[in-house]
């Protein structure tokens, strides 16, 4: 598999999209005062900063709609902790919120619909086919064995291409999620802009230029 090194090395650039899991709801006969329960309801990403009010609209709509069923939203979850896992130093995908970021994504560029849907149909059917079951309720080893006949284009089989460009483009979603998240930069210690000490042009540039202070 194409692991999490090689997932570093994308030239993919994209937004990520933080969701919190949703919190337990007390019981309606619990004794005592009962706590407001929290929505499950996606929200508006916290930052508006170059953002219009009708862009910050349409993340607004976008995030209220829901485009992947619950089983589906389930195999994506699989799927992408398939292709970045856990390991020591980070979290899986499913961990950093790439499955609310493809959800979102998916409906922020619809082209992604059809290939993305169809391809989640792919692999549930290939599944049944191989072993009986859907993908998300084949064992690891079992996953694996069909991961591996769609991960790598150039040695896949010709009767495998719809499962080769919907795990292709699976992957580019999950890597994108992943290493736009804070869990991603973390990953791969990204500082971006940060400030230095100028202490003025180095004096083998300025002799270069016939330049002093």
């Amino acid at each position: 598999m194409k692991r999490r090194d090689y997932l570093k090395t994308l030239g993919i650039s994209s937004f990520g999209l933080a969701v919190a899991s949703p919190d337990a709801v007390a019981s309606e006969f619990a004794e005592g005062p009962k706590p407001k329960p929290k929505s499950t309801a996606p929200t508006t990403p916290k930052y508006t900063y170059g953002r219009t009010q009708t862009e910050i609209e349409r993340d607004a709509r976008l995030l209220a709609e829901k485009f992947y069923t619950d089983h589906e939203l389930k195999t994506i979850t699989v799927l992408s902790d398939i292709i970045i896992p856990a390991d020591d130093h980070s979290g899986s995908a499913s961990q950093a919120g790439v499955p609310a970021f493809i959800e979102f994504i998916t409906k922020d560029k619809p082209e992604f619909k059809t290939p993305m849907r169809g391809g989640l149909r792919w692999l549930d059917s290939t599944a049944i086919k191989r072993f009986g079951k859907e993908f998300i309720l084949c064992s690891h080893t079992e996953q694996i064995n069909i991961v591996d006949d769609i991960a790598y284009p150039e040695k896949a089989k010709k009767e495998f291409s719809q499962g080769v460009a919907f795990f292709t483009l699976m992957r580019n979603l999950t890597a994108s999620g992943f290493y736009s998240s804070e869990m991603g930069h973390k990953d791969i210690d990204y500082q971006g802009n940060r400030p230095n000490s100028w202490e003025g042009v180095p004096e083998e540039v300025l002799k270069q230029y016939g330049l002093s202070y």
